[in-house]
């Protein structure tokens, strides 16, 4: 698919359409960017809004979704962003940043779960995303503060970070991309001169404004299975983290076992409990666990078997791997695979036409991962490994 490319030249003019870009000028300087143009917010940093802090008109958010220790990140199947707040250095209260940006995300969800009129103070919030070239902007989506699924204390919460040898606090915040594809200039234009809840405005937004329902723009994956591209990581810094780990197992790969039993867990939280098999009973089956679904007396437990695989990433865990997985499952039993590289074409097209209950954890994903608890480089997955997975200890 194309990408819609807006030019330098139109951006006074047009709508705002979910994943198009919005091209900067092209003269090397500050007058090169985008967003003033666009919407009239600041041209710098990544909290960018109208009004004053007390009195907010309009917010962009911007990311380049490239940060290891604060990994922004869009899940496109859910319509919810993650995006980490402007502390991102020790030696700062959590709330005192140069840009307030701390600040401004404490406020608006105050806001929003303080009931409608306080929700009406919440400002049109805009998420871009850098593209790499220039200063261009890939439009996200109009968002609001919080997700339907989580609570007030869960939507907005203060995590600690080490670095330069001090520890300090940063803003991890959920917003919901709502269904709205297309954000009219009439709406720009009415934020602009005071009156964001005019006529004009979506009536997604309107809904949550007023009654504190959410309708996220949520995009299913129209394929069936996943490409050898799809399942290896892009960025060099990716790629290396796979290489790491790879490395780090290749001469102990039993030793893998554990650690894909714990990056099981990072997918899945609500493992209950998952047990390594020992090599010469394993039956076929790397480790055997169960998964709960549901809390407290209601819940229920459901068994599954694991398969992991250290492969070098451009080793690919073919059929006869996945059949054997398959053949180990017992009766409402489901199977997760772990790799290091990636599944096939044929075996992960029969492992979706048939629909066989496997959960695939790929190179691509572990760096997600990875990258979501922290661990967004090499030197970070290394230590991590020596800590949680030492060889010696085995």
């Amino acid at each position: 698919m194309v990408d819609e490319i807006i030019s330098f030249s139109e951006l006074e003019q047009v709508d705002l359409h979910v994943d198009a870009i919005y091209q900067s000028g092209r003269l090397g300087n500050a007058g090169d960017e985008p967003l003033p143009r666009l919407i009239n917010v600041s041209n710098s940093g990544g909290f960018r809004y109208r009004g004053s802090l007390k009195s907010l008109e309009m917010v962009a958010l911007t990311s380049s979704l490239k940060d290891p220790d604060w990994p922004d990140l869009l899940d496109q199947e859910t319509g919810v962003f993650t995006y980490y707040g402007d502390n991102k250095r020790p030696g700062r209260p959590l709330h005192e940043t140069p840009r307030n940006g701390n600040e401004l995300l404490r406020q608006i969800f105050d806001q929003a779960h303080a009931g409608p009129e306080e929700r009406r103070k919440v400002p049109p919030i805009f998420i871009f995303t850098s593209t790499g070239e220039w200063r261009d902007f890939r439009f996200v989506g109009l968002a609001v503060p919080g997700v339907a699924s989580l609570t007030s204390s869960e939507d907005l919460v203060a995590v600690w970070k080490t670095a330069e040898g001090a520890r300090f606090q940063n803003y991890r915040a959920r917003l919901t991309v709502l269904d709205a594809p297309v954000i009219s200039r009439a709406w720009v234009t009415d934020i602009i001169n005071g009156n964001a809840h005019s006529a004009n405005a979506p009536q997604v937004w309107r809904d949550w404004v007023d009654r504190g329902s959410f309708r996220p723009l949520q995009a299913t994956r129209s394929l069936e299975y996943r490409t050898k591209d799809e399942q290896l990581p892009t960025s060099p810094e990716g790629r290396n983290v796979i290489e790491c780990l790879h490395q780090y197992f290749q001469n102990n790969p039993y030793d893998f076992e554990y650690c894909a039993a714990g990056l099981a867990r990072l997918m899945m939280p609500d493992i209950a409990s998952i047990d390594v098999t020992r090599p010469s009973r394993d039956g076929g089956r790397d480790a055997i666990g169960q998964l709960r679904i549901g809390t407290g007396p209601s819940a229920i437990l459901v068994d599954f078997a694991l398969e992991a695989k250290c492969h070098a990433p451009n080793s690919s865990v073919g059929v006869r791997p996945m059949s054997r997985l398959i053949s180990r499952l017992r009766h409402r039993q489901f199977g997760i695979l772990v790799t290091t590289s990636y599944v096939d074409r044929q075996a992960y097209q029969e492992i979706k036409e048939d629909r066989h209950p496997i959960v695939v954890i790929a190179a691509a994903d572990i760096v997600a991962l990875l990258k979501n608890h922290g661990y967004g480089n090499r030197a970070a997955v290394l230590a991590w490994l020596r800590i949680n997975y030492p060889l010696e200890a085995r």
